[in-house]
């Protein structure tokens, strides 16, 4: 205990008033000076749709909040979101060009304004979110990663390298997996984990729409670019649709279940789709827990076929039918879901998730709590991975083999700049690699 203006300060409060001080008196690389007290500094770091929308969550928090830089490497972009995100918050909204950074080392410029102790929101495709993550920790920022983390397993291993130097440093790290936060979800998993089906046995994962959709080329587009700007539909970018797509079904089975898988085999391929890119357009996979237990996951984009968006789960004595993509949570105590059988529905207030985890986030800033997301959100990603590499190499892979695994999708991502060429390229009939199950290696 210390003794301030003639009472007792526990050390926990002296260190965060202290940098509360520091915040508000720092001035930043790029000319940035924080003039109100608690201000807290935001960074966009990739500026799409998403990336926008987390920012107008973040600005929306609790106590005063301003953006101060945006990266991204196509600047119709940044200027869409900064002009959106000036109409919303005009009076919060401060990124005049000096603080407007373009090209593949904009991140760190961006960061660079904030550190130490802003945040950074991080929505670029995932194949550069373990770049991104490694900087801004290195650089003292507080965090929220858009999903997905990372497209392979070394970049899984420096994801958790990252996240594990965060909490050493008490950097706070939220993650993009919303479903996490959605109130009638928790309120349905805390029942089932206290018995209200029994025990879990078969968890199902569904992602079934119409076709992702392409961007076509632009004129004087470079190939890089245009892979970017469609990274949905590049692997070595996304890391496959049931990592893009599934991610969060598979993330809420294993949240249901208690536990990891530890063995995939499925399968997967092109049906339908035409456009030339990488993706399958359609999978199933099964996996298997440690006890026995199955999670079956299967994600489909294609026209004209049944469509489903959720998760359903049978215990011994019931289900539940949840997940994202139902907003209604609801647990039956038969196996059928009929209405008669209906035992809970969610009857709470009305919860917005993506407002809720960054409102979480920002109070652990304030309020100096524990707050990093990163090992289950990357356990998480690398469940959506080694269903990937089970389905394309038509092969049933273990956790460990494909933990271990040092097959990079996209080797030497910091190297990249604007003139480089991609890591995958169409051949001669604009057609680009995809894999072959049976054929195509993954470990």
């Amino acid at each position: 205990m210390m003794e301030a203006e003639g009472r007792k300060v526990t050390r926990r409060e002296f260190v965060r008033e202290a940098t509360a001080i520091f915040v508000a008196g720092a001035s930043f690389s790029a000319g940035y000076h924080i003039a109100e007290q608690n201000t807290i500094p935001i960074a966009l770091v990739g500026c799409g749709g998403r990336g926008t929308g987390a920012a107008a969550n973040a600005l929306s928090t609790k106590g005063p909040t301003k953006l101060v830089a945006m990266a991204d490497v196509f600047e119709d972009r940044l200027q869409s979101s900064l002009n959106h995100l000036k109409q919303m918050f005009p009076k919060q909204v401060d990124v005049p060009p000096e603080r407007q950074f373009l090209g593949f080392d904009a991140y760190r410029k961006a960061i660079d304004c904030i550190a130490p102790g802003g945040v950074v929101i991080l929505a670029t495709p995932p194949a550069f979110r373990p770049i991104h993550l490694e900087y801004a920790v290195a650089k003292g920022c507080h965090v929220f990663a858009e999903k997905s983390f990372a497209v392979d397993a070394p970049g899984i291993r420096r994801v958790l390298k990252a996240g594990e130097e965060a909490k050493k440093k008490n950097l706070k790290i939220a993650t993009g997996l919303h479903m996490r936060h959605y109130l009638p979800l928790e309120e349905a998993i805390a029942r089932i984990h206290d018995g209200i089906i029994g025990e879990v046995v078969v968890c199902w994962a569904y992602r079934m729409h119409g076709p992702v959709g392409m961007h076509p080329r632009r004129k004087g587009e470079s190939e890089l670019a245009h892979q970017i700007r469609n990274f949905h539909c590049f692997t070595w970018l996304n890391g496959g649709f049931i990592v893009d797509w599934l991610i969060h079904n598979l993330d809420v089975c294993c949240w249901v279940k208690g536990d990891w898988v530890i063995w995939a085999q499925g399968q997967g391929g092109r049906q339908q789709r035409k456009e030339p890119d990488q993706l399958f357009d359609h999978y199933a996979v099964e996996f298997s827990f440690s006890d026995g237990a199955r999670l079956f996951a299967q994600g489909r984009h294609m026209v004209n076929c049944w469509n489903f968006w959720g998760c359903i789960v049978h215990g011994t004595k019931g289900s539940a039918v949840l997940g994202e993509g139902i907003q209604q949570p609801r647990i039956y105590k038969g196996w059928k879901q009929e209405p008669k059988d209906l035992i809970w529905q969610y009857e709470g207030p009305p919860c917005d998730p993506y407002q809720r985890e960054m409102d979480l986030l920002f109070e652990a800033i304030r309020e100096d709590k524990p707050y990093n997301e990163i090992e289950r959100s990357a356990m998480a990603n690398m469940v959506g991975i080694l269903g990937r590499m089970a389905a394309e190499s038509g092969q049933l892979i273990t956790w460990e083999q494909a933990m271990n695994s040092d097959l990079e999708l996209a080797p030497g991502l910091e190297n990249l700049t604007m003139d480089s060429e991609p890591p995958v390229k169409p051949d001669a009939e604009g057609k680009y690699p995809v894999a072959v199950p049976g054929f195509t290696k993954v470990l």
